[in-house]
């Protein structure tokens, strides 16, 4: 039956094994493919259902623009569903993101404000509060990091399809980020089975991963609830790059540089298991990320790079 339009398309995306990571008989390890969502990414499930309920709520109107600060794919999602929707988008960008988030965000129509690179997402929630503090009557922030849309989109939508595909989890790892996937999918699948293990993959402290935070910046999402979690795994930069890579050479899977820490995460996470099910979250596709020359450049080049040019 086809779609009657392309916000029917968010969601329902692939539960795929990766066999060649097995380490074991009996261990296995399986991939929620978000990179197939519209517009690459698992921010498309949040975006719809935060601008559905801020619409349904009356927070929206057509002489205010949406602000929301971002690395990247959040702002991508918002961008195209509130164009659907005939919304205004202006997303706060660290000034170091690749060049695809740019791009992407403003072919959609909306506009972009740059904070400082060097303080990543922290400095882009800053300037996205003084802006709408300075303009009150001008900007409405959905704020996915405090917003219970968000893991409410994961509990209704990503974890309930895990259930529905693979009712006997184990562990599920996903990165730390707002701690909406963390926290939506985590209660899901706690409640389908108290025994589940839930798991943030975090960058190491001095270093900065695409999509990742750590809680040691001193910033704790509003909607991130830490007993939730059952354990934290920190991943280097050289292992995300490095998996990132595998992943594609192995399993033949393009996906983005997160997802090659979740990665890293659940391999270890196998090593030390006898039996059971891994479902690892990948959180978008590779090609956001092509600039970068993740696939194709040195990692000695790579690593160089860190904390420099490239917000990862």
């Amino acid at each position: 039956m086809p779609y009657s339009s392309i916000l029917e398309t968010i969601g329902r995306t692939p539960l795929v094994e990766l066999k060649r990571f097995q380490p074991r008989e009996g261990v296995r390890i399986f991939a929620k493919l978000e990179g197939q969502n519209p517009t690459g990414s698992v921010k498309d499930r949040i975006a719809r259902v935060m601008l559905e309920t801020a619409e349904a709520e009356g927070r929206l109107s057509h002489d205010k623009v949406i602000l929301e600060p971002s690395s990247g794919n959040t702002g991508v999602s918002l961008a195209m569903i509130a164009r659907y929707m005939g919304y205004r988008v202006k997303i706060v960008l660290p000034d170091n993101v690749t060049s695809e988030r740019q791009a992407l965000i403003e072919s959609f129509g909306a506009s972009v404000e740059f904070s400082d690179g060097q303080k990543g997402t922290n400095g882009a929630i800053e300037v996205a509060h003084q802006m709408v503090a300075d303009d009150p009557d001008e900007y409405v922030m959905l704020y996915q990091y405090g917003n219970e849309a968000n893991p409410r989109a994961h509990y209704e939508g990503t974890g309930q399809e895990i259930v529905d595909e693979l009712p006997k989890v184990t562990v599920f790892i996903a990165g730390l980020g707002t701690g909406g996937t963390l926290m939506g999918v985590g209660r899901r699948l706690k409640e389908h089975n108290s025994e589940v293990r839930v798991i943030a993959v975090v960058p190491h402290p001095e270093e900065r991963i695409q999509g990742l935070r750590s809680l040691d910046e001193g910033f704790i999402p509003p909607i991130l609830d830490p007993k939730l979690l059952d354990g934290q795994f920190i991943v280097t930069s050289s292992e995300s790059f490095e998996l990132t890579r595998e992943l594609l050479e192995r399993e033949s899977i393009f996906a983005g540089i997160s997802s090659g820490a979740v990665l890293a995460c659940a391999v270890r996470v196998a090593e030390r298991m006898d039996s059971g099910n891994i479902v690892c979250l990948m959180a978008d596709g590779g090609w956001k990320y092509l600039s970068t020359g993740v696939w194709t450049r040195p990692l000695e080049e790579l690593e160089a790079e860190m904390g420099r040019k490239i917000w990862w």
